[in-house]
């Protein structure tokens, strides 16, 4: 089946840090939405995104994620690496640098240029290409381009709602910390 012919469906639900929205389509997640300025802003920005078909229920399996989304924003550790995302539409750079991104496990941070290096980009404009596809990744905290940072472990910037300061309460959930922008895990 073209992706062009896929059914997305999307829902919104609420949780600790506001109302968020999730698009699925038969191959797994298209799209999460954090929270915009209410409720209706964020499923009018997930419907822009994804060009979806409509509101809809959940199946079990994206109900379940819902739940994990969920408990994730109230700060419990949850994995998303199993989690089936629907990478068809986007080019292979992307792809690539999504799957990559989704190796980062909890509460460990990366930098733009380490993370171009890992997938074969070893300058400058590496880093740059890999900041500017994280500014569209479509599945933020499944795929956690929030553990990415700026040259010099520095927050760098979050195309969220809320910008950096939402990237750095993503980061805080996970226990990073940022202190004179250097970012630590817990107990270090």
């Amino acid at each position: 089946m073209d992706s062009e012919q896929l059914v997305i469906s999307h829902c919104v639900f609420d949780t600790a840090i506001g109302t968020c929205g999730i698009a699925w389509s038969e191959r797994g997640l298209v799209a999460v939405q954090l929270p915009a300025r209410d409720r209706a802003a964020t499923e009018r920005r997930l419907i822009a995104r994804t060009h979806g078909t409509g509101a809809s229920a959940p199946p079990p399996e994206i109900a379940a994620l819902i739940a994990d989304i969920t408990r994730y924003l109230a700060g419990e550790r949850v994995d998303f690496a199993a989690v089936p995302v629907d990478l068809s539409r986007l080019d292979p750079f992307r792809r690539k640098l999504y799957e990559t991104m989704r190796a980062l496990p909890w509460g460990t941070t990366t930098t733009y240029g380490a993370l171009a290096r890992t997938i074969g980009l070893p300058n400058w404009e590496g880093a740059r290409d890999v900041g500017e596809a994280m500014g569209r990744n479509p599945v933020p905290i499944v795929i956690p381009c929030h553990r990415v940072l700026a040259a010099g472990n520095k927050l760098g910037g979050f195309s969220a709602p809320g910008g950096a300061a939402t990237k750095a309460k993503l980061l805080a959930l996970e226990g990073v910390r940022f202190d004179g922008g250097a970012p630590r895990l817990p107990g270090l």
